[in-house]
């Protein structure tokens, strides 16, 4: 089996095994394509794994939506399964994805940093290359607004500001220093005014050197472990995308293979092609939506047409909920819908950040038309994919995903999932629990944010502690089958068991917490701060730059035509 990993770049294991080959898919916030090889058997199917970034649950036509267009993701859901209670492991981008490259909760891993480096810039032990993948073709730099030209960035703005005020109000001192001695109104030797402005020269040019180069250096386009484009050109990149998973797919046909495609989409800013720009009801937003369903129709109807349908399980999701009220520099909604659930991504346990659209497709092989109101997690991918592949689940670790195959065929009726763990950070903020031999849902929040109208499009990890959130004792009780909005916490006179669910959820949270083991955080200083010397590069460092633009060779795959 091949596996192709197209997509953004945040770097976790995703399998362990397959058959005699030792499989790691990487996953980010950012674009990637993942390749492997395996011994094909007769009910090996091909996989095609599509990841949207930031994508509510409400902005997809199949999810409640009629007012922005999907009609290639509609398909893959009428012709389909369509789970309705699906979870992220994670409000947030890399603890996610993490999750569902691992099959575990991202406390237990903690490797959900992105970039491709480790000690030199040619080491790339974070690399899919270096975990088994044959071919990559993405950006190891997560979407940020830096990467688009005249936006505003969001790396330490508020550190940004202060350093840009600081040099702005020397720069005034400066000219205030040359006017008064030039005018004899004061007497300042030559070699302090010297001094001064080296030191406002030196203050500005850091600042420039660290932050004016940010979209020079960090947004890049990656092909193995060549940069191929750097700066990336959003206008053309998740075109090239498509257009390189289309052609693994073709080159690939005969043999079974795994495709693995993170889009851009739709976290901002949004890269959005002319054809599309303006065309939905819900502005750029909109737009970027209904573009990222074209694309997904373009990978689905070429497996149709090189007769794969039957042969080829396709999946779909979001990494978390929808931003909801992120807003742009010109007042313009850039958050999704998250239907009726309260919150964001982000925000803690509130579904609206982690409840997401899944979608399972194999003509032949799943029913269609079929809906699943079961708890399941973006952590049941890597166990379903190993059963798939005809491999075994790795022994010297806890998995908490669950094979979703039989509840996905209806022969079963109940998910695996007694309880699902929502963390914030590293930080348990809510536990849901699906008693056996019972249809209830039971949620408990021992925390939740205290905004509820955060502007911002992020909760910050260090947002799940201290002043950032109301911890509750005892927990938030909810019933999800009957308030799955989370509107009307439960108590003790309004639902009987309200003391017995609580014991019940709390030995939960004693077991589970027994089987963790503590690893390192990846967002200390030391993993997120810049190091010049680990930076990949085209050309010679700081003097990067190239351009692989080869989209006109392929005008069949321009966005609309």
């Amino acid at each position: 089996m091949r596996q192709i990993f197209c997509g953004k770049g945040r770097t976790m294991d995703l399998c362990r095994k397959l058959k005699n080959i030792v499989v790691i898919i990487l996953c980010s916030s950012s674009t990637l394509m993942m390749c492997v090889t395996c011994t094909e058997t007769d009910h090996q199917p091909n996989i095609v794994l599509i990841m949207a970034d930031d994508l509510g649950i409400g902005d997809i036509g199949c999810y409640g939506n009629t007012t922005i267009r999907t009609p290639n993701i509609d398909r893959l859901a009428k012709e389909g399964v369509m789970l309705t209670h699906h979870i992220a492991a994670a409000p947030l981008c890399t603890p996610s994805r993490a999750s569902f490259m691992t099959g575990r909760y991202p406390i237990r891993s903690g490797k959900w940093h992105l970039g491709v480096n480790c000690e030199t810039r040619n080491d790339y032990c974070h690399h899919p290359l270096s975990h088994g993948f044959d071919y990559f073709y993405g950006t190891p730099f997560t979407n940020a607004k830096d990467c688009k030209p005249g936006k505003q960035s969001v790396i330490f703005p508020e550190f940004q500001a202060i350093v840009y005020l600081a040099a702005e109000v020397i720069f005034a001192g400066l000219l205030m220093l040359l006017v008064l001695k030039w005018t004899g109104y004061i007497c300042v030797g030559w070699k302090c005014i010297v001094w001064f402005a080296v030191f406002y020269f030196l203050l500005l040019g850091s600042w420039h050197s660290v932050f004016g180069f940010l979209r020079h250096w960090n947004c890049l386009v990656m092909r193995d472990h060549h940069v191929v484009q750097q700066p990336s050109n959003p206008e053309t990149l998740s075109t090239r995308m498509t257009k390189e998973a289309l052609e693994f797919i073709e080159r690939n046909q005969k043999r079974p293979f795994l495709l693995f495609m993170s889009f851009l989409h739709v976290h901002t800013p949004f890269f959005t092609t002319k054809t599309f720009v303006g065309k939905s009801n819900h502005g750029s937003y909109g737009d970027n939506v209904e573009e990222m369903d074209w694309h997904v129709g373009q990978i689905v109807n070429s497996i149709n047409n090189l007769g794969l349908a039957n042969k080829t399980l396709i999946y779909f999701a979001s990494d978390h909920g929808g931003s909801r009220d992120s807003v742009g520099i010109n007042g313009e909604i850039e958050g999704g819908w998250n239907g009726i659930y309260r919150g964001k991504k982000g925000h803690a346990g509130w579904e609206g950040g982690i409840r997401v659209p899944g979608i399972f497709r194999w003509p032949g092989h799943l029913p269609s038309g079929r809906k699943i109101d079961e708890p399941t997690s973006l952590m049941d991918i890597y166990p379903t994919i190993i059963d798939l592949a005809g491999a075994s689940l790795p022994q010297d670790r806890v998995i908490d995903g669950r094979n979703l195959m039989q509840l996905l065929k209806g022969d079963l009726e109940r998910s695996a999932h007694e309880f699902l763990f929502h963390y914030c950070g590293n930080a348990l903020s809510a536990v849901r629990w699906h008693p056996k031999g019972s249809d209830a849902v039971w949620k408990a929040h021992l925390f939740t944010p205290r905004s509820e109208a955060d502007s911002g499009y992020h909760m910050d990890i260090d947002g799940c502690h201290d002043e950032a959130v109301s911890h509750h004792n005892p927990p938030l009780l909810f019933d999800l089958l009957k308030d799955p909005s989370e509107a009307n916490p439960l108590s003790p006179v309004t639902e009987p068991l309200f003391h017995e669910i609580h014991d019940q959820i709390r030995r939960g949270v004693e077991q589970h917490r027994e089987t963790l083991t503590s690893v390192p955080l990846q967002f200390s200083w030391n993993n997120v701060l810049w190091k010049p010397w680990l930076q990949p590069c085209c050309g010679s460092f700081p003097f990067c730059g190239c351009s692989e633009d080869n989209i006109e060779s392929s005008k069949s795959q321009e966005p609309g035509k």
